[in-house]
């Protein structure tokens, strides 16, 4: 009965004092709000991915390639949400809201202009990027509206990642959680109409799985304005948030720029891994999207609980209780590995049934088999790596995971993918072994560091 009222007050979103009381009834009600909400978020690409592939393996290849080029802006998203989430749980921690306030409408304004930088050059070289990524003539024809799409509303996905930054930080996941189920919702109602039509509806093909997409994302954002600007949340917009605060901005700027260029650094690695994978042929690049979909569905959830510590952690340095955080990341570490084991051996033994419930093309089939498989074979070791990682985020040190992620992405990550791939022949298969030693890698590195303790003394 304790566990269920606990559920319910997380789901809720019943306030409650993170610096204070039991650490693991704490990183329970930031983690199950969290942990709902990236389960959320990772539902967008299925149900793109679901309903894409009754179209056939162009769309599907389509909707993989902009994918992976849409982490770049994902990359982003997070990157720039690194900032006000260390900032704002470090005052909250602090008990001072006011600069809470103020770091989240500077972090707004700054995602704003870097949006429409973006928008315009990728809209208008939308097919060029197709091409670059290995798109043939087919594919290219078929999906760039879909991308053209996606990157003119770029905007709207990195404000959906910041300002639910700003509520994870903050301490209030429940309303993160939210607005992840409303944009959600409205997202999977829109997908079929818009993709195959209904009734006076016309179907838009491959290109209304994004303009759903982006309406359910849109009305995520305007409903997280809503919450910021009508007083429902301890962090409140008013217009005088938008005056530009220089010594906020250059705060936010050291942690965001390390911060996405950490995230992005991780992104671009993906770019290359599947800019190798498309050089096999579109049945390779639907297999490989298939079972990075799969993972990703299910390794949110694990980010969820690495933004719980991440919340956690920040919010107790700003109470000056270190130690306190460090036991709250080694609680969630444990959890995270248990819940990743489980899952590893489902990916294993249930592959098959999980990769043909998304295409029916037999090659892509047997690819998606392939890497879900060794994915499952290194699975926890990514739970291992994402916690400390994140804990770092939270204490506001963004350097060392940035200096983590280039060496083991790119030193080790992408010359091993090539040489397993390409010259050794093992095509997406050593692909993803490459990717999983690379993930192992960064697991040892991250713990190491981690239990050194410097990022306990960190000032933001």
């Amino acid at each position: 009965m304790k566990i269920w009222q606990l559920v319910r007050s997380a789901v809720r979103g019943d306030a409650y004092d993170y610096t204070r009381g039991s650490v693991r009834r704490a990183i329970v009600l930031l983690a199950i709000p969290m942990m709902l909400e990236m389960a959320m978020e990772s539902i967008f690409a299925l149900v793109d991915a679901f309903f894409v592939g009754r179209i056939g393996v162009a769309a599907l290849t389509t909707v993989g390639l902009t994918e992976v080029m849409m982490t770049l802006v994902y990359a982003l998203g997070v990157g720039l949400s690194v900032a006000p989430m260390a900032l704002i749980a470090r005052f909250i921690g602090e008990k001072n809201p006011a600069l809470a306030s103020r770091a989240a409408g500077q972090s707004i304004a700054l995602t704003v202009l870097i949006s429409l930088i973006i928008a315009v050059p990728a809209y208008f070289y939308a097919g060029d990027l197709l091409r670059l990524m290995g798109a043939g003539p087919e594919v290219v024809a078929a999906g760039v509206g879909y991308t053209r799409i996606l990157f003119a509303g770029n905007g709207i996905i990195m404000l959906l990642f910041l300002l639910n930054g700003v509520f994870r930080g903050a301490g209030e996941a429940a309303t993160a959680m939210r607005v992840l189920w409303v944009a959600n919702g409205i997202n999977i109602v829109l997908d079929p109409v818009l993709i195959f039509g209904l009734g006076p509806v016309p179907g838009f093909g491959v290109e209304g799985a994004a303009i759903a997409t982006t309406i359910g994302r849109g009305t995520g954002v305007a409903y997280q304005l809503y919450i910021l600007y009508s007083g429902r949340s301890v962090v409140r917009l008013r217009t005088t948030r938008w005056a530009i605060d220089l010594a906020m901005q250059v705060r936010i700027l050291r942690i965001a720029g390390n911060g996405a260029f950490q995230y992005l650094i991780n992104s671009a690695c993906w770019i290359f891994l599947a800019r190798i994978v498309a050089s096999f042929g579109a049945a390779a690049v639907a297999g490989y999207t298939v079972s990075i979909r799969l993972i990703l569905f299910t390794l949110l959830p694990a980010w969820g609980l690495s933004n719980a510590a991440a919340t956690f952690v920040g919010q107790n340095l700003g109470a000056r209780q270190a130690e306190r955080a460090e036991s709250g990341v080694w609680w969630t570490l444990r959890i995270t590995c248990v819940y990743l084991a489980l899952l590893s051996v489902g990916y294993y033994l249930l592959a098959g049934p999980l990769v043909q419930s998304f295409t029916n093309d037999t090659e892509a089939v047997d690819y998606g088999i392939d890497a879900l498989r060794v994915f499952a074979l290194g699975y926890v070791f990514f739970g291992l790596g994402l916690i400390p990682v994140q804990a770092f985020n939270g204490a506001g040190d963004t350097f060392t995971p940035t200096v983590l992620n280039f060496l083991c992405q790119w030193v080790l990550g992408i010359p091993l993918s090539y040489y397993l791939a390409v010259h050794l022949g093992y095509a997406v298969q050593g692909v993803i072994s490459a990717t999983v030693v690379a993930e192992i890698t960064l697991a040892i590195l991250a713990l190491i560091l981690f239990r050194r303790g410097t990022w306990k003394t960190k000032e933001i």
